[in-house]
């Protein structure tokens, strides 16, 4: 069996643990081979207070777990500061990273490898609302806030919360294949296996921008209608404004330029309609607004790395 270590304390996130041990549990019932063994440990093996107030009972303590382990990970949550912090609990995930195949942390998790040093010099991620303060605490550390998860060597880093679970699908992937990481993935009802490039936030669910209504109506028009003329002139002569201040609003409330967000939107749409229905990639590009399947293709390797019909066929669209 494969031994799974999950690293909890005092505040700690519960989707960032369930998320973890149900998917490597799932994997193990639906067959791998071999299966993983999971183990839940704190400090001196005592209960923790989880952040919705539920207690969770400790299979052990994390001064007595030796090795060999398979994967150590620790989880995130709103005590993942005080966790940081304890040196005692640092020098145990130091001592037993060594011993590891491989380290993971979800979401805030990632501040106690960092503040072990197993982060410096590697490229990570948290969860977004974090990442400034943490790259800002960790300079060594290579912070990047858009992915859902990040490898580095054999050191893994997931984002906000439910990212652990498709962390969790990618490396049951990585240890028995695509077939049974899907059947998992099926199994837990996910709504799709997420490539771990995908943004944390997606376009349609991020706050609108506050600040100016001009921006904020701007928006909600793209949104709504991908297949139209989204050119920057287009969109200035709606709002009435020159392209240039355009530009200048969409930098200042949105962070990236009219054409990168009409873009980025377009290619997020294509991908639900990849993952949520049969449509030929012709219709699917025509839909969303791009001109041509290869117009599509090229909006996808920039934002995910792969083609569409990859995506597809990773997150095992609607049959």
């Amino acid at each position: 069996m494969r031994r799974v270590v999950v690293l909890g304390y005092d505040g700690a996130e519960l989707l960032d643990i369930a998320c973890v041990t149900d998917s490597f549990d799932m994997a193990t019932r639906l067959g791998a081979d071999p299966g993983y063994a999971v183990e839940f440990v704190t400090m001196g093996g005592k209960p923790v207070r989880c952040c919705s107030g539920l207690v969770l009972a400790a299979h052990g303590a994390l001064e007595r777990v030796r090795g060999p382990l398979d994967t150590l990970v620790i989880a995130g949550g709103s005590g993942h500061d005080a966790a940081a912090a304890n040196p005692r609990l640092l020098a145990h995930v130091r001592r037993l990273a060594k011993e590891s195949r491989r380290v993971a942390s979800v979401c805030s998790g990632a501040t106690v490898l960092a503040a072990a040093g197993l982060l410096d010099g590697r490229r990570a991620t948290t969860h977004w609302i974090y990442a400034e303060l943490f790259a800002q605490r960790y300079p060594a550390v290579e912070v990047d806030p858009k992915p859902l998860y990040v490898r580095d060597g054999e050191v893994y880093t997931a984002a906000g919360v439910t990212s652990a679970l498709d962390l969790t699908l990618a490396l049951v992937e990585a240890d028995h294949g695509a077939e049974l990481a899907r059947r998992v993935a099926r199994m837990l009802v996910t709504y799709l296996q997420r490539p771990g490039n995908q943004a944390q936030v997606s376009m349609f669910v991020s706050a609108p921008p506050r600040e100016d209504g001009l921006v904020r109506n701007l928006v909600g028009h793209i949104g709504q209608h991908l297949d139209a003329d989204l050119g920057t002139a287009a969109l200035a002569e709606r709002a009435g404004v020159s392209e240039r201040h355009l530009t200048r609003l969409f930098l200042e409330q949105v962070g990236m330029p009219p054409a990168k967000y009409v873009r980025a939107t377009r290619t997020e749409a294509a991908a639900q309609l990849l993952v949520s229905t049969t449509l030929p990639l012709a219709a699917v590009a025509r839909r969303c607004g791009f001109r041509s399947t290869e117009t599509l293709r090229q909006a996808f390797v920039g934002s995910y790395g792969i083609s569409p019909s990859q995506y597809r066929n990773l997150t095992g669209s609607v049959r």
